[in-house]
């Protein structure tokens, strides 16, 4: 075998490297020192039972070592060049900005790193498919970062509706909204991946495919956008599945709500927190299986306060450990991000759009169905 052999086909796969008793504790690095890190995902996945948080870095070393001094990380780096080469890491959390998820997330993987991306996973299904070779390549597992997959009150819904507890599931209305008019926040940067659709409709979207487990046909919208800043602050879009339809509205500019309904003929389950469920206090559904329109007949269902990040981490780092298909696959990146572009191109048409279709089919979220 030649040297350039050598190089492209690793004698030995991350994936075997890592196979030790379930003891052992997947060893993680992080790129960037964005927010969501800091103040959400880094906190909770020190909590983890099956992962440790080891290292951070940031363009700024001065940026690195405040993070790593505040939350106890150990080690600290001033490029991404450098966590990457460490050998001490086996995974990592790519929280960078939307458009530079798939070129990291690329890098980390030549690297010989397992990546957890935050979503959206790219900036096109287009950009996502290249992920696919990459992993083939090198052998390593990427996921999403639906921290929702994780979480009880969905595990629950799904459990609802493989019941039929509401009959058959046809209608789903979904709202999430929060207010920033920020210009210089990386979710108002059009060139970058901001907008209401990228970072709060593809919760909707996903949420909708996971219920109903199947992928729309078609779907229609209607966008509006900020004249400056040229993001979509506000969203709404109509999901054509087979089995029904989906109608959501996402905004970057209203008062902040969240809250997602699923009808089917005998029965209505409504998501009180449906994405950013508090980790200090329980999380509730409601189920209506009467239609009194009092409210009598609803049964309400509170699960223990948890963290949906400690899940996350605790949930790939399992996936690396076991040597399991991760939580959200490629595959079912690649699917939101069809929608996700549909909606665009129906935004600007103003007619229905068909996702392209991708021809490994639907990977079914929550259940690893």
């Amino acid at each position: 075998m030649s040297p350039t052999e050598e190089n492209a086909q690793p004698t030995v796969a991350p994936a075997e490297k890592l196979k030790s008793p379930i003891s052992r504790k997947i060893r993680w690095g992080v790129l960037s020192t964005a927010a969501i890190g800091l103040r959400k995902v880094l906190p909770a996945m020190q909590r983890c039972q099956h992962c440790t948080v080891v290292a951070i870095a940031s363009r700024d070393l001065a940026k690195a070592e405040e993070a790593a001094a505040a939350l106890g990380i150990p080690v600290a780096y001033g490029s991404y060049e450098e966590l990457l080469a460490d050998p001490n890491i086996d995974a990592i959390y790519n929280p960078l900005p939307n458009h530079l998820h798939v070129p990291w997330t690329i890098k980390a993987a030549e690297a010989g790193k397992h990546v957890l991306c935050e979503k959206p996973i790219s900036m096109s299904a287009t950009e996502a498919k290249t992920l696919l070779a990459v992993r083939s390549r090198t052998g390593v597992k990427i996921g999403e970062a639906f921290m929702i997959r994780s979480s009880a009150q969905w595990l629950r819904l799904r459990q609802l509706l493989d019941e039929g507890r509401i009959g058959e599931l046809r209608s789903i209305t979904g709202f999430f909204s929060y207010f920033n008019v920020n210009p210089d926040n990386i979710r108002n940067r059009a060139d970058i991946g901001g907008g209401g659709l990228m970072d709060i409709g593809c919760y909707l979207i996903h949420a909708s495919r996971c219920a109903f487990a199947q992928e729309p046909t078609r779907v229609v919208a209607l966008i509006d956008r900020d004249p400056q800043m040229h993001t979509d602050r506000l969203t709404s879009a109509i999901l054509d599945f087979p089995g029904g339809q989906s109608i959501f509205t996402c905004s970057t500019q209203l008062i902040p709500y969240q809250r997602i309904h699923f009808l089917g003929t005998r029965g209505r389950i409504e998501i009180e927190i449906p994405v950013n469920a508090p980790f200090d206090r329980a999380t509730r559904i409601f189920i209506d299986s009467t239609g009194d329109l009092s409210g009598s007949g609803i049964a309400i269902e509170s699960f223990p306060p948890c963290d949906q990040y400690t899940l996350q981490g605790d949930a790939f780092s399992k996936a690396i450990l076991d040597n399991t298909e991760v939580p959200v696959s490629i595959e079912d990146a690649i699917a939101n991000m069809s929608v996700i572009d549909a909606i665009f191109r129906s935004g600007e048409s103003g007619t229905w759009e068909s996702p392209d279709r991708y021809e490994a089919g639907f990977v079914r979220m929550l259940n690893g169905a």
